[in-house]
């Protein structure tokens, strides 16, 4: 059993908000909900808070709040990069496909972090989803030590992720299957940091990108594929394309010399202008073609990847 709420800014919905369609469901709604959303911007700061949902962007949609960490909140301090996320979600057991999250509120070096999208929680599909800020634009989980980790496990398939400075960070196990990775262009010599891990000591997998494709316009060799935001952070590339941005060494280590030998930073197979490996940093690792078995989806998420998959597939 399927349950179907349609929402609409031309009052032909049930509903002219996505939070008013999500608040509208029972806490123990024990079946799937899915939500068609019809084209529009929807300037909400939403929560989706509510397990076993489907969110189906109808045409262009987009969720899109300008948020952002130096904003001076309700006592006056910076709100901080948490409460910048234009979305949050905080249930399990979701799917996304069709939508935008945004965050568009600017350059990090003005107004610091401004996150579209927050995950912190398991079992979270996105498929044709485009998530587009410049610092910190999708955050996947806290990191453990600072908060109880109930970030789980995501799945990105062909969707677009835009940013610079750490763009795609935290402490969640994610799975990044077709997808364009953009570099923005800060016209500075190090332009940014696709990803800044924080996965914890006893979590066998961070992020793992997959046929994915690196783009964008920046001067080569100005953006790196990734540095450590906690000491034991795991990101791989295997079978992705490069664009000439890519730094040579590949890797940072945020100038902690002490993860040179807790991190676990892997490549396969890149081919592009930013593939060659030659240059890598000595602290990463070049996998073999019997390491991949390791990182296929569904040893990446414990063998169950039935909720990665939609029934029309």
């Amino acid at each position: 059993m399927i349950t179907t709420i349609r929402v609409s800014q031309d009052g032909q919905g049930d509903f002219n908000t996505i939070q008013a369609a999500i608040n509208s469901i029972p806490a123990q709604m024990p079946h799937e909900t899915c939500i068609t959303i019809q084209s529009g911007v929807y300037k909400e700061k939403l929560e989706i808070n509510k397990p076993h949902l489907h969110l189906r962007g109808v045409g262009d949609v987009s969720i899109v709040y300008d948020d952002f960490a130096k904003k001076p909140g309700a006592s006056g301090q910076p709100i901080g990069t948490f409460a910048s996320s234009s979305t949050y979600i905080t249930a399990g057991n979701i799917k996304i496909d069709n939508i935008t999250f945004e965050n568009p509120a600017g350059d990090g070096d003005v107004v610091g972090q401004a996150v579209a999208l927050y995950v912190d929680a398991d079992q979270v599909a996105f498929r044709n989803c485009r998530f587009i800020a410049a610092q910190d634009t999708l955050y996947l989980g806290r990191p453990k030590e600072q908060f109880t980790n109930q970030s789980g496990r995501n799945y990105f398939e062909n969707c677009r992720i835009v940013g610079d400075i750490d763009f795609i960070f935290g402490s969640a196990t994610a799975y990044f299957h077709q997808c364009e990775i953009v570099s923005l262009n800060r016209n500075k010599a190090i332009n940014g940091y696709i990803t800044a891990a924080a996965t914890p000591i006893d979590k066998e997998y961070g992020f793992i990108f997959n046929q994915c494709k690196l783009l964008s316009d920046a001067d080569e060799h100005t953006v790196y594929l990734g540095r450590p935001w906690r000491d034991y952070a795991k990101t791989v590339f295997i079978d992705c394309w490069m664009d000439r941005h890519v730094h040579p060494e590949g890797w940072h280590d945020w100038e902690k010399v002490c993860v040179n030998t807790t991190v676990y930073y892997g490549e396969y197979g890149s081919v592009g202008p930013g593939s060659n490996v030659s240059g890598r940093v000595p602290w990463a690792k070049q996998l073999e073609e019997e390491d991949l078995t390791k990182f296929t989806l569904s040893h990446c998420f414990g063998g169950d990847i039935s909720w990665t998959r939609w029934r029309d597939k």
